[in-house]
């Protein structure tokens, strides 16, 4: 049933966005991990339309904040103002009161509002005025942003980057797939065309399978083995967090689970590995001077680390 309903949420998304199935996919995944993801590439690849077109096809209570230098962080967690008519204090909820909130072009805004969604995205809480206000669940934070050294943008912190479960790249579209794309939107924007095909709830009730979904030791360890390494390596500054091993593990079960399978397999980690761990590693002056990407390092570490082949079946 589980497949089934994925099969379905994809499809819908695909009337929008046409040609990235792969993608697709790792972004379905990480909604059922319950983690936050990334977009990074250059404008106009389609970074807004996949948000767009999974918060229609889920269903979910969805908002948008357009970061620019002056967005404040109140914009995001919300504030407090006076209320004449019943004199008290009153919260008003900024946009990060939803099941979906796209954070588009989060590298234009400053650091301070940046960190606005810290908490946001690691305990789905907005603290205002030392008041704590609880966020709908479930919660999941989608952002975009273009690449560094695009005019009027700044890095993220390590902080903010850790948070983000898995960090994708769109790439452009082959010849086909952009004729596809203009043929969908000859007579009308395919956004409109995608219907509900899941509810909140259904969605849930995935991510509470999650945790039911079998790792044998052998997988859990690999996972374990394969994140220390990062931290040996001799190119990287800082490797990967205990956070990153958790993130690994729940796009591992999410990635099993789309498999049609109820236990994780080596496989399974190997899929995810890159997406999960090469935004969260900082690299040496020596490695960028020698032209080696964290990819590339990741790469090497899969090559040095082999599981044990006793996972549960």
């Amino acid at each position: 049933m589980i497949l089934e309903q994925s099969e379905h949420i994809i499809n819908e998304v695909e009337k929008a966005f046409m040609g990235k199935n792969e993608i697709v996919r790792k972004v379905l995944m990480t909604i059922y991990a319950g983690g936050n993801i990334l977009l990074e590439d250059c404008p106009g690849v389609g970074k807004t339309t996949l948000a767009l077109a999974f918060a229609k096809a889920i269903d979910l209570k969805f908002k948008r904040v357009q970061f620019t230098p002056d967005t404040l962080p109140s914009d995001i967690t919300g504030f407090t103002m006076y209320n004449r008519q019943t004199g008290a204090m009153e919260y008003l909820p900024g946009a990060a009161d939803c099941n979906l909130l796209l954070a588009d072009e989060i590298n234009r805004t400053s650091s301070k509002t940046q960190s606005a969604l810290l908490e946001v995205m690691e305990e789905h809480k907005v603290t205002v005025d030392g008041v704590t206000h609880i966020l709908p669940s479930p919660f999941i934070c989608i952002a975009t942003q273009n690449p560094a050294g695009v005019a009027g943008t700044q890095a993220l912190p390590e902080s903010q980057m850790d948070r983000f479960m898995i960090r994708l790249s769109i790439g452009y579209p082959s010849t086909e797939d952009q004729a596809m794309i203009l043929k969908a939107r000859r007579y009308n924007n395919p956004l409109d065309d995608i219907k509900p095909v899941t509810t909140l709830e259904n969605l849930s009730e995935i991510q509470n399978y999650l945790n039911s979904v079998k790792i044998g030791d052998d997988v859990l360890y690999y996972i374990i083995r394969l994140c220390e390494e990062t931290r040996k390596h001799p190119l990287v500054e800082m490797g990967v967090s205990p956070r990153c091993v958790y993130a690994l593990t729940r796009m591992a079960k999410a990635h099993a689970i789309l498999a049609e399978r109820g236990y994780v397999i080596p496989e399974d980690v190997v899929a995810v590995y890159t997406d999960v761990c090469a935004h969260r590693l900082l690299l040496r002056p020596q490695a960028r001077i020698e032209g080696v990407t964290p990819e590339e390092i990741l790469a090497g570490i899969m090559e040095q680390v082999k599981p044990e082949v006793t996972s549960i079946r």
